[in-house]
């Protein structure tokens, strides 16, 4: 069943605000640094120790967010947040990417993405973010 769970995104804080959330909702944190990633190569030293992904998840909530890489647009209020559709296959986040993509525009072309899965960022025709994911199990990809 495919899900959706908010996506924040931080200015360089989404350790200290996850930590924090983790702490008030429960849970277990999970962070994945930008160091050792693809492009990793590209970023500065400084920026290295962001945050790429984060999660906290318990029995009622998964709540993901990230460090702002510098890659996409600068963070204003507003675009702060994302919609992450979870997707059980490949072939509904291709028609799910598609059918919100009418009228909006890609920010990243959905894709397979070097953490096992199909992944693309869009903005659709009201202006709301979307990420929309496929993780691949052990067989696929």
């Amino acid at each position: 069943m495919s899900q959706i769970h908010p996506y924040l995104t931080f200015e360089g804080n989404c350790r200290e605000a996850m930590t924090f959330y983790q702490e008030c909702l429960g849970g277990e944190l999970q962070l994945m640094t930008f160091e050792g990633t693809p492009g990793a190569d590209q970023m500065p030293d400084e920026k290295l120790q962001l945050i790429m992904h984060a999660d906290i998840r318990n029995d009622m909530l998964v709540l993901m967010a990230s460090d702002n890489s510098g890659v996409g647009p600068e963070l204003v209020n507003g675009n702060t947040f994302n919609l992450s559709l979870n997707c059980d296959t490949e072939e509904e986040a291709e028609d799910y990417f598609e059918a919100l993509s009418e009228g909006g525009h890609t920010i990243m072309p959905l894709a397979v993405q070097f953490w096992n899965a199909k992944f693309g960022i869009l903005v659709d025709k009201f202006g709301f973010n979307w990420m929309v994911n496929h993780d691949y199990g052990p067989q696929e990809g």
